[in-house]
């Protein structure tokens, strides 16, 4: 994985990782694009979404939307670091198990999201399945 930053004025920045779309990282005053601990969020959040999409699907869950509500602490002190960062997952559809859901979420959060295993943070989670009658 390859990732470049620049500067471009004030304290904006153009970032771009790999291939990929650039993204504009600000600070809450700059305004013009979320903040390098939001971005941080945003990374362990997209990790475990790919995760848990994709094991639902592999068990044939009748899925039909997928949210994930992240939200972190930061220590007081710096730097600041994430002590502790709360998931919600949110699964939208019809007839889906409580179980398959729990099984997908500790999967990717204790085996294969490594922006996760990344972090030396305590990660806890909750879910949500809004069913779907048709």
């Amino acid at each position: 994985m390859h990732a470049q930053l620049n500067w471009t004025d004030g304290s904006q920045f153009v970032a771009r990782a790999g291939s990929g779309p650039a993204v504009v990282i600000d600070t809450p005053e700059g305004g013009s694009g979320p903040t390098p601990m939001g971005i941080l969020l945003i990374g362990v959040a997209g990790c475990t979404a790919v995760d848990v999409v994709s094991i639902l699907k592999k068990k044939r869950v009748n899925m039909t939307g997928f949210q994930i509500n992240i939200t972190g602490e930061r220590a007081e002190k710096e730097p600041r670091r994430y002590t502790n960062i709360h998931i919600e997952y949110i699964v939208h559809g019809k007839d889906i198990k409580p179980k398959a859901v729990e099984h997908a979420i500790q999967l990717s959060e204790e085996k294969y999201c490594s922006a996760i295993a990344s972090l030396n943070a305590t990660v806890t989670n909750t879910y949500r399945i809004f069913e779907r009658n048709e």
